[in-house]
């Protein structure tokens, strides 16, 4: 038997409907996946049931097509090296200070609910002079891939962001690093399995609303119509429930401080993982050259490891 969770039937429903998930069939699905991993001479990677299953569902059960997302998974975090390098653990100081700051949000939700999962980034709650732009993408791809092991509504019904500008200053501004949030999103939609269903501006100074839509044209084309700019302090509320928002932002959920306490336990019980993450990647050097994914790659990052739009059938 496969060591996966059982879905809920809302979520159930989903995965048959629109994820074309057979149930009987998802053991050997997960296995023919695996061979295909391990038989890889170019990839070093985490071949457990539930991540694999991740792929899986991200590409509506596509075998060829998950295969092409699991190698651009290890394959582009290679061209970040800003976000995806040795300070990427669990057990990191700066990693667990940026947790303890709040500035990461996964706002809980009722276990019925099919809905997608909600993270908020406060991006103004940061000190600049302590943590760059980078560090703090650092650790969401951290809480990503936790999403990707356990958060059934994040690789069933995808996931939502909320950019909360609240208290955003011109170092804040300065420290967004547009390039790399470019360069993340491209990799959060074409290697990670989660569907992003929506990037949400929210509490933009009305000065700045304008410049904040400008943001669009750093995105994939996909994702550009996902994307909202408001300065209205109550649009949060038609994005979240709530009671499932926080009490400081008017709901009736968990605290902030709770919601990290929650977090960083969270992270916490990854250690492990995260440490043998270290040693994952993909090799170019064994890469077989007439390998389907190898003419992909190519398409996919250009020859000085660019970030250009690869299509899917």
């Amino acid at each position: 038997m496969s060591a996966v969770r059982p879905l809920n039937a809302a979520l159930q429903e989903i995965c048959t409907r629109e994820l074309n998930e057979i149930p009987a069939r998802v053991s050997q699905d997960i296995e023919a996946l695996r061979d295909w991993v391990l038989k890889q001479p170019h990839l070093r990677a985490c071949t457990d049931d539930q991540f694999l299953l991740a792929f899986l569902r991200g590409t509506k059960f596509s075998l060829e097509r998950a295969k092409e997302k699991f190698d651009r998974f290890y394959t582009l975090q290679r061209s970040i090296p800003e976000v995806f390098n040795d300070r990427r653990l669990a057990t990191d100081t700066q990693v667990l200070d940026i947790v303890r700051t709040g500035v990461l949000l996964q706002i809980p939700m009722d276990a019925d609910d099919p809905g997608p999962r909600v993270t908020i980034i406060r991006a103004g709650s940061y000190d600049t002079s302590k943590y760059k732009f980078q560090d703090i993408i650092r650790v969401g791809s951290m809480f990503g891939e936790i999403m990707m092991f356990e958060d059934d509504n994040a690789t069933v019904s995808g996931y939502v962001e909320i950019m909360d500008m609240a208290g955003i200053t011109g170092s804040h501004l300065f420290a967004l690093q547009p390039q790399l949030l470019s360069k993340f999103s491209t990799y959060a939609d074409e290697a990670m399995p989660t569907r992003q269903k929506g990037i949400h501006f929210i509490n933009v100074p009305a000065a700045f609303e304008t410049g904040f839509n400008s943001l669009r044209s750093f995105f994939p084309a996909k994702i550009k119509s996902r994307i909202s700019v408001s300065s209205d302090p109550a649009a949060i509320y038609e994005l979240v429930r709530r009671e499932y928002l926080p009490q400081e932002y008017g709901g009736t959920g968990d605290t902030l401080q709770d919601i990290s306490h929650t977090m960083e336990a969270k992270l916490s019980s990854y250690g492990p993982y995260f440490q043998e993450s270290q040693t994952f990647g993909a090799d170019d050097k064994l890469r077989e050259f007439g390998d389907h994914v190898r003419r992909n790659h190519r398409s996919s990052f250009g020859a000085v490891g660019s970030f250009r739009k690869l299509e899917i059938d």
